[in-house]
């Protein structure tokens, strides 16, 4: 199983989670919301091949942790991964667009520096304004749009651009979410969970429930669950190598 964009370090428990993952054997990216956060939950992963982790900057805390932007720069080199980053444009976070754009389009630059990485790009009612700005910079590795909501346009726009696409079982339980994954390329696709965040019949989402995600797409494309499993791992593979 693959979670593909999980905050670990925010569940209440968060060794016992990892510790089930090492023994359900789930790939797990592990992203963080801030650059301090990520030397604490890089720990989390010790003695668990299969968690990686990732180090973010979450949009909507970038108007109060943009001063850790050079806490990224100095542990950029450490890690393999980027994200959660991007951009949010829900109502509320309106008044800071500005810092949010500024600050998106300095990780992107510094990590295309840096040699370009695998991210987990946030794009809540922003997909145009996060594309316009991957646009702008040619080596900066494999963007992924995690739970992506926007329009078909938008979609179609993503995939020209080479981004791939992390879904989640509750996008998947929703017409509009089912839409727009249908659209998408197989081979681009991997499952998460969002998890804490995300919920499904009032439960918090854990890295394990991705086999809901993968069953939902089973369905989907109806085809057999271990045909739905080969797919993705072989995406897994594709995009990390046989590091897997």
């Amino acid at each position: 199983m693959i979670d593909m964009h999980c905050h670990l370090d925010l569940y209440p428990n968060p060794l016992e989670v990892a510790r089930q993952c090492k023994q359900r054997n789930i790939y797990v990216l592990s992203v963080t919301t801030t650059p301090k956060a990520w030397i604490g939950t890089q720990a989390l992963a010790k003695g668990c091949d299969r968690i990686r982790t990732s180090l973010g900057l979450h949009p909507q805390l970038v108007h109060e942790r943009y001063h850790e932007i050079d806490l990224f720069d100095e542990l950029l080199p450490q890690a393999k991964y980027v994200g959660e980053i991007g951009l949010d444009g829900s109502k509320e976070y309106t008044e800071h667009r500005e810092i949010q754009i500024r600050t998106f389009k300095l990780i992107l630059e510094r990590t295309e520096k840096a040699g370009g990485r695998i991210m987990s790009i946030h794009s809540r009612s922003a997909a145009d304004s996060v594309l316009d700005c991957l646009a702008l910079y040619r080596d900066i590795g494999i963007p992924i749009l995690h739970w992506f909501s926007g329009t078909k346009a938008q979609l179609k726009r993503a995939i020209s651009m080479g981004c791939w696409f992390s879904v989640n079982p509750t996008m998947l339980s929703t017409k509009k979410g089912a839409s727009l994954i249908a659209e998408i390329p197989r081979e681009r696709i991997l499952t998460e969970t969002d998890g804490p965040f995300t919920k499904l019949d009032r439960q918090s989402l854990m890295p394990w429930d991705v086999e809901k995600a993968q069953l939902q797409l089973s369905y989907l494309w109806e085809i057999d669950p271990k045909q739905t499993e080969f797919i993705l791992f072989s995406n897994l593979k594709s995009l990390v190598g046989n590091s897997v």
